[in-house]
């Protein structure tokens, strides 16, 4: 039997929006619908995703949309956060794939018609190949081309977009694809990942002035991921790297874009790891925004390193974890949410990814995930804990929908509340899914909207 899931009140209004986040690379697939992503590139490189995998056919949601939406709409969300790929709609010549923007166009309409908003991510990792051929992320042209590709885009969604957020996750384009080398476009080098990073929040702040003209009724921020840390031990040492994996991986994304200046930590780096920071930039990064989009999956624990100044730890040999290994401590998004709102000057929030990695089986057509279950309830009560302490959250999104291609880690990770067979494509609500069907009707009852 279905386990009900048990939602602090904060949550229950029909006013705070409850939704379900894919992104296009992961489900899309399509691959002869668009140009080259970094992401193609990378699948083609022997060793670089762990299964040998790709995303030519992924979800196959680009011809599976439809009933995606139905599906979406029948478990009782409401609402969508989906990413368009960039290489899908503008081609290598500059001109606009006219067949890649009517696919997004007609899946706004269907949202649209089954009264779920639309909440649209810009870029979620997928450069097209011809611009990481001139430099990627570590050439500014890059944000004057996002900037160009935002601009055809909403234009064209006008009227049908809730919410935009310009980028998903900075941290991971930046320092997972250009400094360590483990996303694509699989650069290595800390002389790269900073100056990507600059890049692409300059690219944020350009799309920022392009979606105020374009869209100035429509809600508009970033997604930023976060990683509460936490000193191994009570050690000044240890509190002192703890801070410092916080400034490099938290703050250098948020505190920029929410106060138009980079941690101190800026001024320590080598010459050949700094930015290149032009007048202005800083500025455009420091757009207003109207929300800051919030991505927690886990927390870590640090310790002092000679060599790095911090080391991050494993996770406890006796910690609850995800399939990916990562530490289960609902707490932590509590925490960071506090923290968060202590240090700056916060617009609203929402938690934009919130999820976990099991080792689910499809056993007599039925998947039984409980520890999800109890993961997405545990973690919806942090953010009403937090909602209590004053920090004004808006909105919350599962990750993900669907089983998906979870990027390095080929199809071997299920982050879905629905299980996908590879095979046949057959879609089946996991025993999450169905909880939060029960909840969200009870919600929507509870509120006279049934």
């Amino acid at each position: 039997m279905t386990k009900n899931l048990t939602i602090n009140q904060r949550l229950n209004s029909n006013l705070f929006p409850v939704g379900v986040a894919t992104s296009s690379f992961q489900i899309e697939g399509a691959r002869d619908g668009r140009e080259a992503s970094i992401w193609d590139t990378f699948c083609a490189t022997p060793g670089a995703v762990k299964d040998g995998s790709d995303g030519n056919v992924a979800c196959d949601h680009i011809h599976r949309w439809q009933d995606d939406i139905e599906l979406v709409s029948s478990l009782g969300f409401d609402a969508y956060r989906f990413s368009v790929s960039w290489p899908r709609i503008m081609k290598a010549c500059g001109s606009v794939n006219q067949t890649g923007l009517a696919f997004y166009v007609d899946l706004l309409k269907a949202l649209k018609d089954k009264g779920l908003k639309a909440y649209v991510t810009l870029y979620h990792w997928d450069l097209p190949q011809y611009l990481e051929d001139k430099g990627g992320w570590l050439n500014r042209e890059t944000a004057l081309a996002f900037a160009e590709y935002v601009d055809v885009v909403s234009k064209a969604f006008n009227g049908y977009v809730d919410c935009y957020a310009t980028l998903n996750e900075p941290f991971c384009s930046a320092y997972l694809g250009y400094e360590i080398g483990v996303h694509a476009p699989g650069k290595v080098g800390k002389q790269f990942g900073k100056k990507a990073a600059h890049h692409l929040l300059l690219a944020h702040g350009m799309a920022m002035q392009v979606l105020r003209r374009n869209a100035p009724d429509v809600t508009s921020g970033i997604v930023l991921n976060f990683t509460p840390y936490y000193a191994s031990t009570a050690s000044e040492a240890d509190a002192a790297a703890a801070k410092l994996a916080h400034d490099h991986h938290n703050d250098w994304y948020v505190k920029p874009v929410l106060t138009g200046c980079y941690p101190d930590i800026l001024h320590t780096l080598p010459e050949n790891e700094k930015p290149d920071i032009h007048d202005g930039d800083l500025a455009l990064i420091n757009a207003p925004l109207d929300y800051l989009g919030v991505n927690y999956y886990t927390r870590s624990f640090v310790a002092a390193c000679s060599h790095d100044g911090f080391r991050i730890l494993p996770p406890a040999a006796d910690a609850p974890v995800s399939a990916m290994g990562w530490e289960i401590f609902p707490n932590a998004l509590r925490d960071l949410l506090l923290q968060l709102h202590r240090d700056y000057d916060l617009p609203p929030v929402q938690i934009t990814e919130n999820g976990m990695a099991c080792d689910d089986a499809l056993i007599n057509g039925e998947v039984d995930d409980p520890v999800r279950v109890q993961y997405l309830q545990d973690h919806m009560n942090a953010v009403a804990e937090a909602m209590e302490a004053g920090v004004d959250v808006t909105a919350y999104f599962v990750w993900s929908l669907l089983d998906n291609f979870e990027w390095a880690e080929g199809y071997l990770k299920r982050f879905g509340i629905v299980y996908v067979d590879y095979d046949t494509q057959q879609r089946i609500p996991k025993r999450s899914a169905l909880a939060l069907q029960r909840w969200l009707t009870r919600r929507k009852a509870s509120n006279g909207e049934m």
